[in-house]
């Protein structure tokens, strides 16, 4: 039997054990928050700098003292912003708050309702960063080209949408998903859309380096719960990806031998 060994998880120069990436908004509280994450045994946070306080305001919930930077890599994102200047300013906030740290992740977003990237704020924000010194993971749509340029700008991984963030639709176009892989010098991981944990074990067996999820962990019935769920599933995704899935066909082959039949 030949035996398949799997390369680490690298963004930035940093090793990570954990594929499964997750946010940290939409709880009911920040001990639900640190139980979740716990959960999922994730070693990355995605934290929205313009929603949640993790320093700013001295007189509120802190989420860094339930989600430690000493346990966790913490990932700035600028989650609401429309314009490449918002998001600039907002990764050195971030910055600025979490003592010099560089990697962050990019969005800029096109509107309100579909939450899409705006590609050309986002290219822009992008250039900026990574000529300030920023280490950019960046959301961005399933356009291979787009990803491609965006990989060329110096962005660090690039984040495709699986579909609308927060739809939970599931990956809408698996085609282009692994097109941005195949074509990738960097790690690509699924952002966005992915609703239950098949969606994540998918996004992982087209060759995917990882998947970042919030609303599919905070939205469930039991967040905990789901968040295991989708610890297991990135893992089983990887080991199938790893392993290669059979030859599909377009007839029927029995399972057992068919000659000397009793």
């Amino acid at each position: 039997m030949t035996m398949t060994t799997d390369k680490p998880l690298v963004i930035a120069g940093s090793t990570y054990k954990s594929r499964l990436l997750v946010g940290s908004g939409k709880y009911k509280d920040l001990e639900e928050t640190k139980l979740a994450t716990d959960a999922a045994d994730a070693d990355i946070i995605t934290v929205a700098i313009r929603r949640t306080n993790i320093g700013q305001d001295k007189n509120e919930p802190n989420l860094l003292d339930v989600v430690s930077p000493d346990r966790y890599t913490i990932l700035p994102n600028t989650a609401g912003c429309y314009t490449a200047k918002d998001a600039v300013r907002t990764c050195q906030l971030a910055r600025e708050l979490l003592g010099g740290h560089n990697l962050v992740k990019l969005e800029v977003l096109g509107d309100e309702k579909t939450l899409y990237p705006n590609i050309v704020e986002t290219l822009a924000a992008a250039q900026t960063l990574v000529d300030d010194g920023f280490d950019v993971m960046v959301y961005t749509n399933d356009d291979p080209i787009v990803a491609k340029e965006l990989e060329k700008i110096g962005c660090v991984a690039v984040m495709p949408l699986a579909s609308l963030i927060g739809s939970g639709q599931g990956i809408t176009n698996p085609a282009n998903i692994k097109l941005i892989k195949e074509q990738a010098n960097v790690p690509v991981l699924v952002d966005a859309g992915i609703g239950c944990a098949s969606d994540a074990a998918k996004a992982m067996e087209l060759g995917c380096d990882g998947v970042l999820m919030n609303s599919a962990i905070a939205n469930a019935s039991n967040p905990i719960l789901m968040a295991s769920a989708m610890k297991n599933a990135v893992i089983a995704g990887r080991e199938s990806f790893l392993a290669g899935r059979m030859m599909k066909k377009a007839y029927a082959s029995a399972s057992s031998p068919m000659g000397n039949l009793i």
